[in-house]
């Protein structure tokens, strides 16, 4: 091992914190790489992406607290400018459109998924998915009911939930085949 290497490991360890902020940082980037996969459906406000299967695996790798703070982040970054939203999206009126109730429904999925984790429900597969689908089903709700403002209730449903329900189950599936290989680089970044 370098001197190099010993030293970066002892400040690593040393300071948590900065392991901290820097896995919430790693967080937020791969929400909004994702967020980048879109697929608009031409009947409803609300395109299909990868957001929801990186605010999951984060929240579960992470935990509560620098799950919720990666999305937190990652709204931020993307309200500031920064093209991170859907299809590269940017800027405040992202949070008050159609889609602002899933922003705001990933920073408590990502809460309640990771306390979920914390709880031992990532640890298996098929626990895994009940937290998951726990965390989709607030999305929903959050989005939703933010979207009925646009589009009134039956539609909110029927164009804000309906369509996006089996691709949600596909992705709340990989995201629990992909969480071993989310807790060993985490591990790895704290070791």
């Amino acid at each position: 091992m370098t001197l190099a290497t010993t030293i970066t490991r002892n400040v690593w360890a040393r300071n948590s914190a900065l392991v901290n902020l820097a896995l919430v940082g790693v967080g937020s980037l791969l929400i909004a790489v994702l967020a980048q996969v879109r697929i608009p459906l031409p009947f409803t406000p609300v395109p299909v992406t990868g957001q929801t299967f990186a605010v999951l695996l984060v929240a579960a790798a992470l935990g509560a607290r620098l799950g919720a703070a990666s999305v937190i982040l990652y709204i931020a970054q993307g309200a500031l400018g920064l093209p991170f939203f859907a299809g590269g999206g940017s800027g405040f009126a992202w949070l008050f459109g159609p889609t602002g109730g899933y922003l705001a429904g990933f920073v408590v999925a990502a809460a309640l998924v990771g306390f979920l984790a914390e709880r031992g429900l990532d640890r298996r597969l098929s626990t895994s998915l009940v937290a998951f689908l726990a965390g989709t089903v607030v999305i929903y709700a959050c989005g939703a009911l933010w979207l009925s403002v646009f589009v009134g209730p039956a539609n909110a449903i029927a164009t804000g939930v309906a369509p996006f329900v089996i691709g949600d189950t596909i992705k709340a599936l990989l995201a629990g085949v992909t969480l071993p290989g989310a807790w060993s680089l985490v591990r790895a970044s704290k070791a």
